[in-house]
Parts: C-alpha cells; structure tokens; sequence
C-alpha cells in the first residue's frame, strides 16, 4: 500500500477499506508516514467525512496502536463513564464513589486541565499527598481491593490517538465527527470496561454546540462500542451554563465533597444521580435506570459514598482529613464578590467564558505541561432563570494575583445576559440513548 493512494482515495469521498485504515494508522504510529502526509488524510476525512464502518476501523486501528486493558480475571464486571467535556463537570468525584459503594467497581483512567475544560486529576491533586500516576500493578490491585481507582492515562494506551489529536490541532481539523468519535471511543475500549456511559455535553460550554449535534456523536460512538461487544449508554446533558456553582480545582473538589456529606447545588447531584442509575443498570446490578437513581441517592445520603471516597483517597496516598474537613482544601489569598449591576433576571451565562476566565486565574493550561493554581477559579451566586436585584452578589472571583481580578471581573460580567422578564433555565437533561 501507498499513503498517497489513500490520501488521494478518501480525497475522492471514496470508502477506505478496514485493511488500508488500519496500514496507515500503524504506519504513522511507527513514523512511516511523516505529519504532512497525515494532514492530508485528516483534511480529506474532514471534508468528505466518513461512514460509519470506515470509523469503526479507524477506532479499532487507533485502540490497537498500543497497550490494551482486560479486568476480567480480577473483576466480574467494569463500566467506565466519560465526558465530552465542560466547566464545573466535577461528576467523576462523586459519581464513582456512589457507584462503587453499590457494589460496581470503577478503574478509570483521566484527564486533566486543557483549555476551558478542567480536568479530573487536577481536582483529585489539590488533596496533598494524592497521586495519579499509578503503575499497572498498582492500579489493578486498588481496583481490585478498593472498588475504585482514578488514574492518569499511560502514554501506552492508543497512542495514535495522542499523535494525530496534536496534528488536527494544528490544522484546524478537531471539528470532525468521525474524528471525534474514534478519538473518544479508541481510549475507552483500549481501558477494556465492559460497558460504557457516555456524558455527552451540549451548549456554549461544550465541543457540541447544538443538540442534532450531540445526538449525532453520541450515536455514533454508541454505535462504535456496540459493534466491539461492548454494553453502551449515552446520556446528553446541558453545557450552556456550568454545572453547579464552582469551576476551579479545589472549589469543584470541595462542591463535589458536599454532594458526598448529603448537600451540594441541586443540578449537580440530579445528574450525579442519573449517569448512576445508567450505569448501574449497563452492569445489570439494577433492573431499571430509576430503581439505580433511588439506590444512589440512598448512598449519598447515608454516607457509604463519602467512606468509599475517602478509602479511595487514602489508597491513593492522599490525606483523608481534607475528605472530613473540605474548609482545609487550597484558598485563593484574593476573593472578591461581585454585586449585580442591575435588577432582572438572568437570561444567559456563557459557559465557554467562564471556563476560560477560570483558566486565565491559573486554574487550567493553555498547554500540556503547564502547572494548575489549585485555589483560584470562580463561584457562581446566579445561574439562569434566577430573578436578581442590583446589589445582591452575582459571582466571587478567587484569585492568587490581584492584578486578575479587574480582567476576570470584565469577563465575567459580559458573560450574563440579562431579561427583564422570567426566563426559563435549559433543562438539565436532554435525552438519553440506551
């Protein structure tokens, strides 16, 4: 086979054969095939597309670039969760504690900060003394012992994927279907789970902007996972304002904590709730999706999941007092609550600007390898259909610097639109696809 063959085929909107995808994938990942090559490749994909077989195989030949997973012979049954990404998106924290306490064990590789999304390690490491990177040894034996591991992914696992991701980067070709979907879905069936929920974000704050366009990703990549044997969910849920009311490392993790001490904002436990109900039911440990919701609900309530959170915590080196007592989690040396400048009601907050305001603080990176500010971020006092008079406070800015506070302010602000009449808040859930 010749790269300029394919190239020039899916050029053409011709259907690549699972035999050429899976050749120059291999390939690219053994340098066989240099970056401009590639980018060909990826600009033609985005242009013409692809169907959904040619993305099965882009999936599987991506999945297989590397190290793959199996629990099997030390767990009966895994299910792992995944987000497409948004600001506040804390559910890892409390969802797999819940989870796990029901008799479901969860082994998780994550993320972290990138952008205007945060990432669930950066949140995890604002306990001193946690750690995220975990051998294979150790990571199977806490999944095994525990019922609960969150770890950060290997550079073995789909490594094709770290490679081209960094490529469409740099040639504005993230926006594409197929391309997304085999991104997301190669390192979910290379973690070897046996089922999979997937969190699929819609709105100003997400990759997916408008439902069609959630519906059909996640369509798609349930389609992907089904097709490997895989038990597959896929639930879209609202990014048009944060989840919650913080975004920032350890503001997100001290919110999450709530959630597991039987309080927390009210939007964030409902979803909580609802992907573990999902989930429960992929693993056949309850017959419906509203007996797990019932169940989970129960744990959040009495405590079971908070006492898995803090073993998890502690196998993972972390300092249990800060479970116990989330007040001695980082503090930001500058808070300041801004006041509403006016009376009314909030019609819109920009997701997509909050998170990078959060970022700007230092709570995120605009590359990998930058350090995170666990303290900084912001907390959210008003959300949409909240009626709000001039003065009341309408968000607090944690900051390390005082010199960002006047940028984050102006940012803020303009991310609230305002109605001089009720109106009605974006649901929170939007369809589920089981």
């Amino acid at each position: 086979m010749r790269a300029v063959d394919i190239i020039a085929k899916k050029r053409d909107g011709l259907e690549l054969s699972p035999e050429e995808i899976h050749w120059f994938i291999q390939s690219y990942v053994k340098d066989e095939i240099p970056d401009y090559q590639t980018a060909a490749l990826l600009m033609a994909i985005y242009l013409r597309g692809m169907n959904t077989q040619e993305t099965i195989a882009l999936t599987m030949a991506m999945a297989h670039s590397g190290e793959t997973l199996s629990f099997k012979e030390i767990l009966p049954f895994t299910v792992d969760k995944h987000s497409t990404g948004g600001v506040g998106d804390k559910t890892t924290l409390a969802l797999t504690p819940a989870v796990s306490a029901l008799g479901l064990p969860v082994a998780k590789m994550s993320g972290r900060a990138l952008g205007h999304t945060g990432g669930t390690l950066d949140k995890l490491e604002s306990i001193p003394g946690f750690r995220a990177d975990l051998t294979p040894e150790q990571f199977r034996r806490q999944a095994r012992e525990v019922g609960l591991v969150v770890a950060s992914q290997t550079a073995q696992l789909a490594p094709a994927d770290g490679k081209l991701y960094a490529l469409r980067d740099a040639t504005a070709t993230v926006g594409s279907l197929p391309l997304i979907a085999s991104s997301i879905m190669s390192k979910k069936l290379a973690g070897g789970a046996d089922a999979i929920l997937l969190d699929v974000k819609v709105g100003h704050g997400s990759f997916m902007k408008t439902l069609d366009e959630a519906v059909a990703l996640a369509e798609l990549m349930v389609d992907i996972g089904r097709s490997q044997g895989r038990r597959m969910a896929a639930v879209l849920t609202d990014m048009h304002q944060p989840l919650g009311r913080a975004v920032g490392n350890a503001l997100e993790l001290r919110e999450a904590l709530e959630t597991l001490h039987g309080a927390g904002p009210e939007d964030f436990r409902t979803l909580v709730i609802t992907l573990a109900g999902h989930m429960l039911t992929l693993a056949g440990i309850t017959a419906t999706v509203d007996e797990g919701k019932e169940k989970t609900a129960q744990v959040l309530w009495d405590g079971s999941a908070l006492n898995k959170f803090r073993q998890f915590i502690i196998a993972q080196g972390g300092d249990p007092a800060y479970v116990d007592e989330p007040d001695r989690l980082p503090k930001a040396q500058y808070i300041e609550t801004v006041p509403a400048p006016r009376d009314g009601y909030i019609a819109e907050l920009n997701a997509m600007e909050v998170g990078l305001t959060s970022a700007v603080l230092g709570a995120g990176r605009a590359k990998k390898g930058d350090p995170v500010d666990h303290a900084v971020g912001i907390v959210l006092h008003a959300k949409i259909g909240d009626k709000v008079h001039a003065g009341d406070p309408l968000f607090a800015i944690h900051a390390s610097r005082p010199e960002h506070i006047p940028m984050a302010r102006e940012r803020m602000l303009a991310a609230y639109k305002w109605s001089e009449v009720p109106a009605t808040p974006p649901p929170l859930i939007y369809r589920s696809i089981t």
